[in-house]
């Protein structure tokens, strides 16, 4: 060996940039989403599996690369095969970096870095965006097939949401029944007046629906049915803190959270899928393939002022 801290430099970044990659879903995709949806149990022995498979090909692939260039000596099972010490240690390691995404997956990313930070020990007021997603029909989705059919059915909509979140920036806050909250900060720009995050929530909200309506097939035949969400945009000024001493939780308090819920509920009154309300609007460039259509004002419980609403669709 003619450099060890070259060689050890070598090893560590073949080891650990495969497992990086995955992380971040730039490869095996599928199979990375698949594996988040599993219960805790499994889900701790399939990703050790699959580290333990990328963490030896990037240890064989930097042995062979090391041995090539002359910067190692010894057989070529030393430099395929990870040491029994090094694999042990390893194995710990990865035991320690899966529980600690495992409980961030539980958490959220957002709040658990706000949790482990203390970020909102003291309430913060700041602006955000908040997206309401409900399923439509749940009720009598419920009595046609049970509540444990339509809990899995509710379930399996709330996992397929996910990956549409974390392309497009946000993060889930809670489950709410079988509805979602969602949020993105609201930072528009000193320049244009505009915010990148409304239109990112837009382009979040059809592409789950554009998922849905490609997977329509599945639904109808594990679940009996496709589902059929309702979703409403609104943003403003909201207070954020963290409450709780045994169970810990990030909250918002604040009049844009109900009104995201009213108008949430005004879908179903005006036969719309997506509302987002004026005051967002204003902030948002709508992602190519949608457009607006004006609905005038509402006036929406809890509020004394009327809220101006605009309907989102596809072209």
């Amino acid at each position: 060996m003619r450099n060890g801290h070259v060689v050890a430099m070598v090893f560590a970044n073949f080891c650990t940039m495969p497992l990086i990659v995955f992380e971040r879903g730039f490869i095996l995709r599928g199979l990375h989403a698949r594996i988040r949806r599993l219960p805790t149990p499994t889900y701790f022995l399939s990703t050790i599996l699959i580290y333990f498979v990328l963490a030896g090909l990037g240890f064989a692939a930097a042995g062979v690369l090391l041995k090539g260039t002359g910067q190692i000596t010894g057989s070529w099972e030393d430099v395929l095969i990870i040491p029994p010490k090094t694999l042990a240690y390893t194995l710990i390691l990865f035991f320690l970096g899966i529980s600690v995404m495992r409980i961030r997956q539980l958490l959220g990313r957002d709040v658990f870095l706000s949790l482990l930070t203390g970020r909102y020990r003291r309430p913060i007021q700041e602006e955000r965006i908040f997206l309401f997603i409900d399923l439509a029909g749940s009720t009598s989705y419920a009595e046609t097939f049970g509540d444990l059919k339509a809990q899995e059915f509710i379930g399996a909509i709330f996992g397929g949401i996910c990956e549409p979140v974390i392309r497009h920036g946000g993060t889930i806050d809670d489950y709410v029944g079988d509805a979602a909250i969602i949020s993105w900060p609201l930072h528009p720009s000193r320049n244009s007046g505009r915010c990148d995050n409304a239109g990112r929530s837009v382009a979040c909200v059809f592409d789950i629906l554009a998922q849905i309506e490609a997977d329509a097939a599945r639904w109808q035949e594990k679940y009996g049915r496709v589902p059929q969400l309702r979703a409403a945009l609104h943003g403003g000024s909201v207070v954020t803190a963290e409450i709780g001493v045994d169970h810990h939780k990030i909250t918002y308090f604040g009049d844009v959270v109900n009104t995201t819920a009213r108008l949430e509920a005004l879908c179903k009154s005006v036969d719309r899928p997506v509302l987002m309300s004026s005051d967002l609007f204003d902030f948002t460039v709508l992602p190519t393939g949608i457009r607006a259509e004006p609905l005038g004002t509402y006036m929406l419980k809890g509020r004394d002022q009327p809220l101006g609403v605009v309907a989102l669709e596809k072209i």
